[in-house]
């Protein structure tokens, strides 16, 4: 299976537009046709007037074809794209390869987490990624992760991970309980020296996300 995580960012005062576009017309016209909807958000802390899409593809032929056939579809291009064009500034696309694949919380109302790490070159992510996963059941006594990914294209040696939370106050606790776990601070120590960089996103699920 082949994710593509999209990342858009638009001009201030236009995420409403953007979401409205891709909640009604896009989805009325794509629905999963042309890719599988995995998730949608707009971003809340962190880099701010974005939207960011999650798509899945069991390939990257079927990604191809689909995508070939979607600038095909009269629809797409005559009512689609016109309403996003003006709104835009920048896009932004990964290929990811699945570790955990992505798996919805167990409510809904979640606010979500998105966190992205460059490891140093030379196989440090695929080390990141074994000590990370030996360490995940310990971490998800605290929260349960949505999705890891390492990404194959566009940000090389990146790792890639969704969290869910009932709200900022539950991700602070949850984090705090976590710091005090033996297990997580043993990953901690082991993790920081294969890091060069963190990032992390807060994003709110726009209304058709699949994952709410």
């Amino acid at each position: 299976m082949l994710y593509e995580l999209r990342t858009y960012t638009v001009k201030p005062g236009t995420i409403g537009d953007m979401v409205k576009a891709a909640s009604t017309v896009s989805r009325d016209i794509r629905k999963d046709d042309y890719g599988k909807l995995e998730g949608y958000w707009t971003t809340e802390i962190g880099p701010l007037n974005q939207v960011m899409h999650l798509w899945s593809y069991s390939d990257f032929a079927e990604r191809a074809r689909l995508r070939g056939e979607l600038a095909k579809n009269p629809r797409w291009t005559g009512e689609y794209i016109p309403l996003i064009r003006p709104l835009m500034v920048r896009q932004d696309i990964r290929l990811l390869n699945a570790v955990k694949a992505p798996v919805a919380p167990a409510s809904t109302g979640n606010i979500y987490e998105f966190r992205n790490y460059r490891t140093k070159t030379g196989g440090a992510v695929r080390q990141w990624i074994d000590v990370f996963t030996a360490a995940l059941p310990a971490r998800e006594k605290y929260s349960r992760i949505v999705g890891l990914w390492q990404t194959e294209a566009g940000q090389p040696n990146e790792v890639c991970h969704i969290w869910a939370y009932p709200s900022l106050n539950a991700r602070v606790e949850a984090r705090a309980n976590a710091l005090e776990d033996p297990v997580w601070q043993e990953f901690l120590g082991k993790s920081g020296p294969l890091l060069e960089e963190m990032h992390s996103t807060i994003m709110l699920p726009a209304p058709h996300s699949p994952l709410q």
